[in-house]
C-alpha cells in the first residue's frame, strides 16, 4: 500500500522524489498550543528623558522606602525599651514593607533604564506570588496589632501573660504560613486560564489586569478567590472595628488624662495605618477587573502599593513618643561613634 506524500518529478530527473504531504488541519492545531512565554508591561512614556526621570524618581522613592523602614527596624533591635509584642510587631510590618516594594519598584527601574518592557512569565508569576504575600502580610499583621492593642488596654493585668515572646513568635509564624498558601492559592487562579495577549496594562503583573487577558472561562476560578478574599477582608476589617469600639470605651474609663493621652497616642498610628490601606488598596481591587484601564487606574495602584510602605514609617515615628526617643538615642550613639 503506497504511503501517504505526493509525488513529484522534476524536469530532466527520472528519478521520484517524495514530499510529505502538508495537512492543514495539524497546522491548526499546533498554532492554538502556542502559549504566552513573557508579558509586556507599561511603559510610563515612550520618550527616552522621560523613561530616565520614572527611574531616578523611583530610585529616590525606593531608597527613601527602604531607609526609613531599616531605620523602624535597627531602633526596634536595639533599643531594650521597645522590646515589646507592639514594636516586635512594629517591626515585622516594616520587614513586610521592605519586601513589598522590592517586588515591584527594582523590576520597574530597570525596564525603564533599559528602554524595555519585558518580564518573563515566571518573573510574572513570582510577582503575582510575592506581592500578594506581602500584601496579604501586612493587613494580617495590622490586625493582630489591633488585638494586640486591645489586650495592653482592656486586659492590661493578663497582658504579659496572653501576649509572651513565644506567644508573638507562634503568631507571627501562623500568620507567614497562612499568607503563603493563601498566595500560591492566588497565583494558581490567576494564572489557571490561558491568555489571548502578553501586554499588561500596569507596570507591574497586578492581579486584576492579568485576567483581562484570560481567554476562557477559567479566569472565574480567580474570581471566586477575590470573593473569598473580600469577605476574608471585610471580617478582619469588623473585627479591627469592634476592637477599637473596645478600647475606646475603655479609655474613656481612664480617669488620668495623661493615661487617656498615652493609650490614645498608641492607637492612633494604627488606625492611621489601617486607614490608609484599606482606602488605596479597595480602589483596585474592588473594581471590575475588566473596565478599560485609566490613567485613574494606574494612579490609584501607585498609591496603594508605594504610600502604605512610605507612610508607615513616618507616621509611627511623628505620632510614637518611645520610637522618637529611641532614634534619639540611636543617633546619638552613633554620633558619638
Amino acid at each position: 500500500m503506497e504511503d501517504i506524500r505526493g509525488i513529484c518529478k522534476p524536469p530532466g530527473d527520472g528519478k521520484r522524489t517524495a514530499l510529505p504531504l502538508r495537512i492543514p488541519q495539524m497546522e491548526h492545531k499546533m498554532s492554538n498550543k502556542t502559549s504566552v512565554l513573557e508579558f509586556l508591561l507599561l511603559q510610563f512614556s515612550d520618550l527616552r528623558e522621560f523613561q530616565i526621570l520614572h527611574f531616578v524618581a523611583f530610585l529616590l522613592l525606593y531608597l527613601g522606602i527602604v531607609s526609613g523602614n531599616l531605620l523602624i527596624i535597627a531602633v526596634i533591635a536595639f533599643d531594650r525599651h521597645l522590646h515589646s509584642p507592639m514594636y516586635f510587631f512594629l517591626m515585622n510590618l516594616a520587614v513586610q514593607d521592605i519586601g513589598h516594594v522590592s517586588v515591584f519598584i527594582p523590576k520597574s527601574m530597570a525596564n525603564s533604564l533599559m528602554n524595555t518592557r519585558h518580564i518573563s512569565y515566571s518573573g510574572c508569576v513570582a510577582q503575582v506570588l510575592f506581592f500578594i504575600f506581602f500584601l496579604s502580610s501586612d493587613f494580617a499583621i495590622l490586625t493582630v496589632m489591633a488585638y494586640d492593642r486591645y489586650v495592653a488596654i482592656c486586659n492590661p493585668l493578663e497582658y504579659e501573660m496572653i501576649m509572651n515572646r513565644g506567644a508573638c513568635r507562634q503568631i507571627i509564624a501562623i500568620v507567614w504560613m497562612t499568607v503563603f498558601l493563601y498566595s500560591v492559592l492566588h497565583t494558581c487562579g490567576t494564572f489557571a486560564s490561558p491568555f489571548c495577549s502578553n501586554i499588561v496594562n500596569q507596570f507591574f503583573c497586578e492581579v486584576p489586569q492579568l485576567l483581562k487577558l484570560t481567554c476562557s472561562d477559567l479566569y472565574l476560578v480567580e474570581m471566586g478567590i477575590l470573593v473569598l478574599s473580600a469577605v476574608i477582608c471585610s471580617g478582619c476589617l469588623i473585627f479591627i472595628a469592634v476592637t477599637y469600639g473596645q478600647i475606646f470605651s475603655a479609655v474613656r474609663k481612664i480617669s488620668s488624662a495623661t493615661g487617656r493621652r498615652k493609650a490614645l497616642s498608641t492607637c492612633l498610628p494604627h488606625l492611621i495605618v489601617v486607614s490608609t490601606f484599606l482606602c488605596t488598596s479597595s480602589f483596585a481591587y474592588l473594581t471590575s477587573p475588566f473596565n478599560k484601564t485609566s490613567h485613574l487606574d494606574i494612579a490609584v495602584t501607585l498609591i496603594y502599593s508605594v504610600f502604605p510602605p512610605m507612610l508607615n514609617p513616618v507616621i509611627y515615628s511623628l505620632r510614637n513618643k518611645e520610637i522618637k526617643n529611641a532614634l534619639q538615642r540611636l543617633l546619638g550613639l552613633t554620633k558619638k561613634i
